[in-house]
């Protein structure tokens, strides 16, 4: 029996709410992205080490401590809890988009392992985190080579594997139908933000990416590695063609490939 589901694919997708019904129907437990705590997860977390933590106000290291768990040998801080001048401070000690690769590759691999060694008998279904999350970092942010980006997801797979995982993968043959109608309902400031995200980063800026095709661009580059490096995997996967097309024929398809 799948003690984890985790469904994946590029944004706008579909992700959500497909790992939503997915929980629904087989009475599991859904964990979003962006909810701030994430069981296998840092996703708006800081890291900082002891002497790091010296360059803050007494003050301010008796108010970080509130919001911090020693782990991985430094401190690991919940940003969600902190706004203004401290906020800020704080910021650039984030784990996702500030810390180096090889910090942010130990404490993510030791969040998966406390994951794995809190293994109660529940069951979950996850909204992404196995490839997008490390596919954004290593591919996007520090424009890694593919073999990187598999390692690192490979190594993530056999800290899970007690979970019996698999993956639910969604895959978009119209990515840019799916970008711009999305768009249309999410506002300009999210689509400016990824366009930023993924230009701007590593991989966006060694292959001249600009504006909103550069964006579509990088995630269809990004859908290519993910499936490549999926198929080679050494854990159970579902892809679904075009699911988006027909949900009322997907929803279906899905549960009787998961039971």
């Amino acid at each position: 029996m799948n003690k984890l589901i985790i469904v994946e694919g590029l944004p706008c997708s579909g992700k959500s709410t497909t790992a939503r019904f997915i929980a629904q129907q087989l009475d599991m437990t859904f964990i979003d992205e962006g909810t701030g705590d994430h069981p296998a997860d840092y996703e708006f977390h800081a890291f900082l080490t002891d002497n790091q933590l010296e360059n803050f106000t007494s003050d301010e290291r008796q108010e970080i401590a509130k919001h911090t768990v020693k782990n991985s040998g430094g401190n690991i801080v919940s940003l969600g809890e902190f706004s203004g001048e401290l906020f800020n401070k704080l910021l650039q000690y984030k784990i996702y988009d500030f810390l180096p690769w090889e910090n942010e590759r130990a404490v993510m691999l030791d969040k998966w392992r406390e994951f794995a060694a809190k293994n109660d008998g529940g069951r979950y279904v996850f909204n992404c985190v196995l490839l997008q999350n490390p596919m954004c970092e290593t591919m996007m942010r520090f424009g890694f080579d593919k073999s990187v980006s598999a390692g690192y997801i490979a190594e993530i797979c056999e800290i899970i594997k007690p979970f019996s995982p698999i993956v639910v993968y969604l895959k978009n043959s119209e990515v840019y139908e799916s970008v711009k109608k999305a768009s249309a309902e999410r506002g300009d400031e999210w689509l400016n933000s990824v366009i930023d995200y993924h230009c701007n980063g590593e991989y966006g800026k060694s292959h001249g990416l600009k504006g909103f095709d550069g964006y579509i661009s990088a995630l269809e580059e990004r859908q290519r590695r993910e499936l490549d490096i999926l198929s080679k995997l050494d854990i159970s996967s579902i892809v679904l063609d075009d699911p988006q097309k027909d949900w009322n024929k997907t929803y279906p398809d899905i549960l009787a490939k998961l039971k």
